[in-house]
Parts: C-alpha cells; structure tokens; sequence
C-alpha cells in the first residue's frame, strides 16, 4: 500500500477520532469534571493520542523517503512525543482537519474559512479556560469569557478587558493572533481571485461583443466575393462558347 493511498483511507477515521478527542475534552475542560467521569474521560483522550501515534508511524512506514518525510513532518513527531501537553493535542486535531479538507477549491474557500475560524475560535477558548481558569490572579474563569477572549484575540482587536496571565495561554493567545492573521490573508486572497477572474470574463465578452458587428462584415464579403467568383466564371463560359 502507498502513502497516499494510506491517507485516502485513514483520513475519515483520523477525523472521527480528532472530533471524539475535542468532545472529551470539552466536556472535561467545560463541565469540571473530577473522579471516575474524569478517568474515564482521560482514557478516551489517551486513546485518541495512540490513533495518532500509529498514524504518525504508519505514515512513515510507507513514504517513500522516509528520512525526507521525518524532516519535513518533525512537528508531528512532537505532538506524538509529548502527549502531555493539550494544547500540542489540539495542534493534531487542527492538523488533521486541514489535512481533511485543507485542498479545497476557490468556490468552497469561504465554507472552508468560515469553518476553520470557528473551529480555531472554540478550541483556543477551550485551551486558555484549561491553562486560566485554576491559576492565580486568572482573568478568565468561565467558558463564555474564554469564547469571548478568543474573538477579540483571532480578530487582532484585543479589547484588553481579559487576557491570560499563565505562559501556556499566552501562547495559545500568540497562536489565535497568528492564525486570525491567516485567515483574513486566505479571504483577502480569494476575493482578489474572484475579482481578477471577473475581471478576465468580462474583458473577454467585451471582445467577443466587440468582435460580432466585424464578423456580420467579414460574412457579407465572403458571400460578394463568391457571387463576383460565380459571375467570372459564367462570363468565362460564354467566352469560350462564343469562339
């Protein structure tokens, strides 16, 4: 089996379990979850990190170079190796999202951003309330001030009513920045295309409209020219039947 085809395969699975991963953590992070609910809930995460690990090594068993593959993918052998830290597990859950979805058409790029925003908006939310909402001097203690916290933040508006005080969540508040900054880069992008190529359709239907009255003209000499090439030759024939 080749890589690629490995990945045509794995890539609905690796989605499903990269959602059952952010439901699990959602409802540990949100509803403060403590005792056997919390094991349980920590068990399912670890498994969700064992389906990526083997994924991880699957993918580097079938590439074709796998030194070139190890070099280019180094960040996912440090999500794989460091299971510890949630926030390196959402990077995963991203990656694989966008490895789902990431080629996508002109026509879909607004659905497709629409829905990274969102994503990346519910995630960073759930990251800062985890590192915030137990630590000392913490701003952001409920989940609607985390959501709240990462639309100012992805926007790059940051109102500065509430920010992270911990190193991981300001991490995650440089990340949001850096991703909002893409996002708004890919809808810029796509509407200069979309503009460019409405641009290209309607200069073309200018000229072909430019083009038709020329056409009518160049048709009109044809059939003349014709009929003078009919009338030569019958004055030929008579020519020749008078000698």
């Amino acid at each position: 089996m080749t890589q690629q085809r490995y990945r045509d395969i794995a890539e609905w699975p690796l989605m499903g379990t990269a959602l059952v991963f952010l439901t699990a953590y959602a409802w540990q992070v949100i509803g403060h979850i403590e005792g056997r609910q919390a094991d349980v809930l920590e068990g399912v995460m670890w498994i969700t990190w064992a389906v990526f690990a083997a994924d991880y090594a699957a993918n580097l068993c079938l590439a074709d170079n796998r030194k070139r593959w190890f070099i280019l993918n180094l960040h996912e052998l440090l999500i794989v190796a460091l299971p510890f830290f949630r926030l390196l597990r959402l990077v995963t859950l991203l990656s694989v999202l966008h490895r789902t979805v990431g080629e996508t058409l002109r026509g879909r790029v607004v659905t497709y951003v629409a829905g990274s925003a969102v994503l990346l908006v519910f995630v960073g939310a759930l990251a800062v309330l985890d590192v915030e909402q137990n630590a000392p001097d913490a701003k952001i203690l409920t989940f609607g001030d985390a959501a709240w916290w990462a639309i100012t933040t992805i926007t790059t508006v940051g109102y500065g009513d509430l920010f992270p005080v911990t190193p991981i969540g300001r991490m995650v508040a440089a990340a949001l920045m850096m991703s909002g900054i893409a996002v708004l880069g890919v809808v810029t992008a796509s509407i200069a295309s979309w503009l460019v190529q409405r641009v290209e359709e309607n200069t073309e239907a200018a000229v072909e409209l430019a083009e038709l009255p020329v056409r009518a003209d160049v048709r009109e000499l044809l059939v003349e020219v014709a009929a003078l090439r009919q009338e030569l030759a019958e004055l030929r024939r008579e020519r020749q039947n008078e000698t």
